[in-house]
């Protein structure tokens, strides 16, 4: 698996994935640049007026929940659709899911109109889409009892999708097998956006492969990764403003070398 997720930053500079992202307002920017510096080329259409005719030209398909509305569910749902009907890998960040009934209620219908190739969420996320009781303050996580492992492969058998559960520990598994790297910095939880950012890296890997579990760890990585970079790159006095600015840079730099320098997967659990 390490070196098949290796192989993937030399072909995402060749190919320029289009990576279509119906996402939040809030970190869209991010979401772009992120998908910008690791190679890819996005395009963040949210009308459901344009989204079928959109994703019919991208080569991977992002859908995130941060602020889901009534427009932005239809614009997901039709693109979704469209995505699985052309064998268009769909990813999806349920960000927030179990901070309101609304939002919920909205995630579990999507899940039964799209098929989604890969989710990635935080551990409350994940747990609440399984059907766990509701441990989310606001978007953000809170710890549970189950460890990021057994939680994605649980979350995986369920949802028939690869799980990637992102923390202090990430998490990849397909039900059979799971993948834990152990990269990352505290940082990462102080500049909002970097989960949405790191889900922009999946759906960029994906588009340029059929090896989604492959595709999902070196995207999860790769952000835990340029989180490390940029923040050891910090000087005397230097704050979460500079480090947001590093971590495009530890991004855009990445490559297979530094990857397999770099990268901690500590085991892979055959089950």
């Amino acid at each position: 698996m390490k070196l098949s997720a290796a192989d993937l930053f030399e072909k995402i500079r060749e190919r320029k994935p289009l990576v279509h992202q119906i996402t939040n307002f809030v970190t869209v920017n991010d979401c772009a640049n992120a998908t910008l510096a690791i190679g890819g080329s996005p395009v963040m259409t949210s009308s459901p007026k344009e989204v079928e005719d959109m994703v019919k030209l991208a080569d991977a398909l992002v859908l995130n929940f941060g602020t889901i509305d009534e427009r932005s569910f239809e614009a997901m749902e039709l693109a979704g659709r469209t995505a699985n009907s052309r064998n268009i890998p769909v990813i999806f960040d349920p960000v927030g899911v179990g901070a309101t009934p609304y939002r919920t209620e909205k995630a579990s219908e999507l899940l039964e109109k799209v098929s989604f190739q890969i989710i990635r969420g935080n551990a409350s996320e994940i747990h609440r889409l399984i059907g766990g009781d509701i441990v989310t303050r606001g978007v953000d996580s809170k710890e549970l009892a189950i460890s990021n492992a057994a939680l994605a492969s649980s979350a995986a058998d369920r949802l028939n999708s690869i799980i990637v559960v992102s923390g202090a520990i990430d998490a990849v598994s397909d039900g059979k097998q799971t993948t834990i790297i152990d990269n990352g910095n505290v940082l990462l939880t102080n500049v909002t956006g970097t989960g949405c950012m790191a889900t922009a890296l999946i759906g960029a890997f994906s588009g340029v492969t059929d090896d989604y579990y492959a595709a999902a760890v070196a995207g999860i990585s790769t952000m835990s990764i340029s989180g490390e970079l940029a923040a050891e790159s910090l000087q005397k006095n230097e704050g979460t403003g500079t480090f947001r600015v590093r971590l495009i840079d530890a991004i855009s730099t990445m490559n297979k070398k530094t990857w397999l320098k770099e990268v901690k997967i500590n085991e892979e659990i055959t089950n």
